[in-house]
């Protein structure tokens, strides 16, 4: 129940809200000034019912305060603001930043997060071994240790939560990510550190994921300004961590063309799936969005305007693309047109073999039963065919980078390039692509001269 004090012309209402983990009573108050007229009783009624909305509202949580954990108010940014408000896959990403960012600053209470917290943060994700994501091979000691206790592979699954597969991995020396190594380690009861040992030298964060870091707690921060919670942003006064461009990876012509001709010897699904990422330049949600009714083959275009996607949570779900200007219609060149043709007949083909266990979709490239195809799908294929024919070693994003910067290299403006790609600023093309944009600059240089030189020699002359 809440209690209610006079304090000359207000009040003051103060609720309790039970205990914090270290046996603190978590108080809250608020201070209600009543409107000139009221008559005693009208007075007396008002006051008990703004107590009333008071302690409701604290109960459920409607009222939030500086005092609130930086992690508490995180997780109602992401259930009342970012769940709504964001993109599935962007809000997966956000998550799964927040497990340092938690550890770091969780603990602090939004009035009392300052600059110096952050720059701390933020210098530690700088530092050597602070990566998630680095491969460990196991120690002669990891199977030594397995034989000590007399554990089969199958009773070391069973006891650590990680699959026979990796386990096996370990056994034959094969890479295995940190989760899996931690998890044996905890099994076997010895320290990580002897068990296993890092394959990647350099396992420091990149410039671009502490950014983004950087961006989510400002975000979160910023919401809780415009929520009145805080009256500024501790973000605000910390310098952004500086980037570290890096250009893009891609395949020159030469690499391109060998890569095509590779190619032309895989099944026809693929042929299709990765010549169109080369020739259109989508991304690889937007190509297993494609649906049949997407695609012009007499003015020969294709309408991007959705796009596949993949969340734990989720699962496989269609979704707009990044973002507006995503929405695009591209050109193909006709050899593209000619190759849906054919791999349409064989998709028709596969569709009457599945007889009544095909799921009418429309997507153009679908599992056995016509379900859109996992986009993971596409990128296992094209790194086992990378390393079976010896190709440079790209990602699939890497064709993306190709195809604009093949475009650049070739004397295709900016805009038309930007457009293209689906960029929502000519800006972001730019900076992605300075390499490309520089080069054509210096032949552009080139070119002026050669016209100019032979003018200026008979201009002399004359």
């Amino acid at each position: 129940m809440a209690t209610i004090q006079k304090r000359g012309n207000s009040y003051r209402i103060t609720t309790s809200l039970g205990y914090n983990s270290n046996g603190k009573q978590i108080r809250k108050s608020m201070t209600y000034t009543p409107a000139p007229g009221m008559t005693e009783k009208q007075l007396e009624k008002e006051v008990e019912r703004q107590a009333f909305i008071f302690e409701e509202k604290c109960r459920t949580g409607r009222i939030l305060d500086g005092n609130i954990k930086f992690a508490d108010f995180a997780e109602r940014w992401f259930s009342d603001y970012a769940s709504r408000q964001l993109k599935a896959k962007t809000v997966e990403g956000y998550k799964a930043l927040m497990g340092r960012i938690n550890a770091a600053i969780g603990h602090i209470s939004l009035d009392k997060l300052q600059p110096l917290h952050l720059m701390e943060f933020y210098k530690n994700l700088s530092e050597n071994g602070i990566r998630q994501d680095i491969r460990y091979k196991a120690t002669p000691l990891f199977m030594e240790t397995m034989k000590h206790n007399r554990l089969t592979v199958a009773k070391l699954s069973e006891l650590s939560g990680v699959s026979t597969s990796t386990i096996t991995s370990c056994r034959l020396e094969r890479a295995v990510m940190h989760e899996s190594a931690e998890a044996l380690s905890r099994a076997l009861k010895t320290d990580a550190s002897k068990l296993f040992i890092p394959l990647d030298k350099d396992n420091r964060l990149t410039s671009n994921t502490i950014l983004h870091h950087h961006r989510l707690i400002s975000a979160i921060l910023n919401t809780a300004v415009h929520w009145q919670v805080i009256t500024a942003n501790p973000c605000a006064r910390v310098k952004p961590p500086k980037l570290d461009r890096k250009e893009a990876h891609y395949l020159d012509d030469n690499q391109t063309l060998e890569l095509l001709e590779c190619l032309s010897r895989e099944e026809l699904k693929y042929q299709v799936m990765i010549k169109l990422l080369i020739y259109s330049g989508v991304r690889r949600g937007e190509l297993c969005g494609l649906k049949w009714g997407d695609i012009d083959f007499d003015n020969k275009l294709v309408t991007i305007e959705r796009a596949v996607l993949y969340t734990a949570d989720k699962g496989l779900y269609e979704d707009t693309p990044k973002n507006e200007s995503s929405k695009r219609v591209v050109k193909l060149a006709d050899e593209i047109f000619s190759l849906l043709q054919e791999y349409k007949m064989k998709y028709n083909a596969d569709r009457v073999n599945a007889g009544d266990r095909w799921i009418e979709t429309g997507y153009i490239f679908t599992q056995w039963n016509g379900k859109p195809i996992h986009p993971d799908t596409i990128t296992g294929w094209f790194g086992k065919f990378i390393k079976a024919h010896s190709l440079p070693k790209v990602s699939i994003h890497s064709l993306r980078h190709t195809n604009a910067t093949l475009m650049i290299a070739n004397g295709v403006d900016l805009r038309t390039v930007s457009k293209r790609l689906g960029h929502s600023n000519m800006s972001t093309t730019a900076n992605v692509y300075t390499h490309a944009v520089k080069s054509a600059d210096e032949r552009a240089a080139e070119v002026l001269q050669d016209i100019l030189k032979p003018k200026q020699k008979n201009n002399k002359a004359n």
